[in-house]
Order: structure tokens, then C-alpha cells, then sequence
């Protein structure tokens, strides 16, 4: 009731400063829930992604080059194929997971 009472009479007198803590605080939550938490979210599953790619699956990389992927090397990158005798090396996290499961449903199975 007091917590109540204080948000009715914020224009009048003395504010309690435990309205300022607790504004301050739901401040707080509402940009980690709306903000930081999706895109933690979002970079797990990338990092996941990126890492459950392997040797013949047909990608598409950030940079929009579509190839597949023929070694993988010790340093953790990738080479993958862009065309006949055509091979690039480049980082595991260049990949788009976005742009290869959108690929991955119009490309019929083969």
C-alpha cells in the first residue's frame, strides 16, 4: 500500500527514494530480458551452429558465398568449395545460419 500511495504522490513533496530503487531496478530487468538476454541466446546458438558443421555440408557464409565444405583444418578454420578446384579457407564463425537453414529448405535433398 505504501509503494502504492508513493507512485500517486510522486509530484507532491518529498519523493521516497525506495520508488527511485525500485524504478531503477525494474530498469535494469526489462533491458536484460528485452535486450541481453536474446542476444546471448542468439550467439550460443550460433556458436553452436558453427561448430556442428562438418566435412560436405553445403553453407552459405556471412558474406552471402555459397560452398561446401571440404577439409577441415587444425587451426579450426574450414576450406570450403566454391567452385570446381576452387578452395577458400575461412573462419568457422563466418558461416550464417540464418542464410544456410533458409538454403538448406529450398535446396531439394539429394
Amino acid at each position: 500500500m505504501n509503494l502504492f500511495h508513493n507512485l500517486l504522490m510522486l509530484g507532491q513533496g518529498k519523493p521516497d527514494p525506495t520508488v527511485n530503487l525500485v524504478f531503477f531496478v525494474a530498469m535494469i530487468a526489462v533491458m536484460y530480458f528485452f535486450m541481453l538476454r536474446p542476444q546471448l541466446k542468439r550467439a550460443k546458438e550460433q556458436k553452436a551452429f558453427s561448430s556442428s558443421n562438418s566435412v560436405g555440408d553445403t553453407i552459405v557464409t556471412t558474406s552471402g558465398i555459397h560452398g561446401k565444405i571440404v577439409k577441415e583444418y587444425e587451426d579450426g578454420t574450414i576450406g570450403v568449395e566454391i567452385d570446381r578446384n576452387t578452395i577458400v579457407k575461412m573462419e568457422k564463425t563466418s558461416i550464417s545460419m540464418e542464410m544456410t537453414m533458409a538454403f538448406r529448405k529450398k535446396t531439394p535433398a539429394a
